[in-house]
C-alpha cells in the first residue's frame, strides 16, 4: 500500500481504498495489493473528498469504498464521497459488510459501479476491477426492438406467477416454456409477452434461453425511482424477436435488495405495455412475496410427489393463512406426475392432497431427458421437442389461459 501523496519515483497512485480504518479490511488489502500492487493508496472518508479536489486525483480510477455495519449512520457521508468520485470519471466499487439490503440499495443508486461483499469471494475483487477498468466497447448498431415500448401504452396485463416449493420443482421450466407458448398461441393470435426472472441469486432464465447477463438489468435495479419505459425498455433482451425477457443480474445480490415498492412499479410497468407478465421467482419468502401474490392473476406453486414438497407445501399454506393473505389463489401443480396407468402413483397424489388440505389443480408429465437437453441448449420446448408431452401439456396451459383472458375481456 503506497501513500496518496506522489513519489516521483513510484508509480501513479491509480486506486485507493476509501474506509473508516482499511485495518477492518484485511483481506482487501490483500487482494488490493496483490491486485494493483503498489499503485494504490488508503483514504479515510473526509481525507477521501478534500483529496478528489486535489491535481494527484485526476490517475484515479475507481475507489474501493469498504463499509460495515457501523457506517450505516454516515450514509450521507458515503453517498458524498460516491457523487465527488463519478462527477470526475472515478468509479467506485462498494465493499459491503452486514450492511441492510436498504442502506445498500441506496448507495447503489447513488452510482456505484459495483458491488462486492465482505468477507471478499476469492477472486471477486479482481474481476470486479477489470469490468470498471474496462474500456466500455464500441456500441453496436442500433436494432430495431420487435417490441418497442410506448410511453402511452395502457394495456393492463396477465400476471402469471411460477414458484417452485422445492430444489428442481420445475418453476423454471414452467416459467420459460409457458412464456413462449402464450407468445406463439397460432399465427393470429400472438399475444405480447414479458418474461421476468426474480431470482436475484439463483436465476436461470438467462441460461434457458441462452441469453447474456448485462449490467443494465443492474443499473436499472439501482434507479427504480427513476423507472420509465425507455429504462425498462433497455433492460429487457428479445428472445427470437417474439419473447421479452428481463433476466437475473450478472451479479448475487440479496434477495432483500428489491422492496415491495420497488416490485410493484417493475411488474405494473410490465402490465401497461405487455399482453401476459410472467414471472419466475425463488423459492424463499422474502417482504415482497406478499406484492407479488396479490399482483398475481394466476400463481402456480409447482411441487413434486415427494415428503420434502409435502412440508414446505403445509408450511406456505400456513405461513399465508396466519397472515390473512390470499392462500386460495395458489394453483398447485404436480410435476413429474404419475401416467395415467400409474394407479397407485394415482392414489399417492389423491392422498397427499388430502392429507395437505389441498387441491391439486395441474399435473404436469415427467418431460424425460429431453427436457434437461432443452434448458442447457437455450432453447424452448416448442423449438427442439415439440413432441414431448411436458411441452404438450404447457401448450394447452397456454391455450385455456389465453382464452380465460379473452373471455374477461368479453365480460369487461
Amino acid at each position: 500500500m503506497s501513500s496518496v501523496t506522489p513519489q516521483p519515483e513510484t508509480n501513479a497512485i491509480v486506486a485507493c481504498t476509501v474506509s473508516r480504518d482499511v485495518q477492518n479490511f484485511d483481506l482487501l488489502i490483500e487482494d488490493m495489493e496483490a491486485t494493483m500492487g503498489e499503485s494504490w493508496g488508503d483514504l479515510g472518508f473526509a481525507e477521501a473528498l478534500a483529496f478528489f479536489n486535489q491535481p494527484e486525483a485526476e490517475a484515479l480510477e475507481f475507489v474501493a469504498l469498504a463499509i460495515d455495519g457501523a457506517d450505516e449512520d454516515n450514509l450521507v457521508l458515503m453517498g458524498e464521497i460516491i457523487t465527488q468520485a463519478k462527477s470526475r470519471d472515478i468509479k467506485v466499487i462498494l465493499i459491503a459488510e452486514d450492511v441492510t439490503p436498504a442502506s445498500l440499495h441506496q448507495l447503489l443508486r447513488q452510482g456505484a459501479d459495483e458491488f462486492v461483499p465482505y468477507p471478499l469471494p476469492e477472486q471477486e475483487l479482481k474481476a470486479a476491477i477489470e469490468r470498471v477498468t474496462t474500456p466500455d466497447p464500441e456500441p453496436e448498431p442500433a436494432r430495431p426492438n420487435p417490441h418497442q415500448l410506448q410511453t402511452d401504452s395502457a394495456r393492463e396485463g396477465a400476471v402469471i406467477v411460477c414458484q417452485g416449493l422445492a430444489g428442481g420443482a420445475g418453476s423454471t421450466t414452467l416459467a420459460v416454456n409457458l412464456a413462449w407458448e402464450l407468445a406463439e398461441l397460432s399465427e393470429h393470435e400472438k399475444p405480447t409477452v414479458c418474461l421476468l426472472d426474480f431470482d436475484l441469486q439463483h436465476g436461470s432464465v438467462a441460461t434457458y434461453l441462452d441469453l447474456p447477463r448485462r449490467e443494465i438489468v443492474m443499473e436499472m435495479l439501482g434507479q427504480i425511482d427513476e423507472l420509465d419505459s425507455e429504462m425498462f425498455g433497455q433492460a429487457l433482451l428479445s428472445f427470437q424477436d417474439k419473447l421479452q425477457v428481463l433476466t437475473a443480474p450478472s451479479e448475487m445480490v440479496p434477495l432483500e435488495f428489491f422492496s415491495a415498492e420497488d416490485i410493484e412499479k417493475i411488474v405494473a410497468m410490465a402490465r401497461s405495455h405487455f399482453d401476459f407478465v410472467v414471472i419466475d421467482l425463488p423459492r424463499t419468502l422474502v417482504q415482497w412475496s406478499e406484492t407479488v401474490l396479490n399482483m398475481a392473476h394466476v400463481y402456480f406453486a409447482l411441487i413434486e410427489l415427494d415428503m420434502r414438497s409435502a412440508q414446505n407445501a403445509l408450511r406456505m399454506k400456513r405461513a399465508l393463512q396466519s397472515e390473512d393473505l390470499p392462500f386460495e389463489k395458489l394453483r398447485f401443480t404436480l410435476n413429474r406426475a404419475p401416467k395415467f396407468t400409474d394407479l397407485s402413483g394415482k392414489s399417492r397424489v389423491k392422498r397427499m392432497a388430502e392429507s395437505l388440505g389441498i387441491s391439486i389443480d395441474l399435473q404436469l408429465p415427467d418431460g424425460g431427458k429431453p427436457v434437461t437437453q432443452c434448458c442447457d441448449h437455450g432453447l424452448p420446448l416448442a423449438v427442439s421437442a415439440a413432441k414431448n408431452p411436458l411441452r404438450k401439456e404447457i401448450a394447452k396451459l397456454a391455450l385455456s389461459l389465453h382464452e380465460l383472458g379473452q373471455q374477461d375481456v368479453a365480460a369487461a
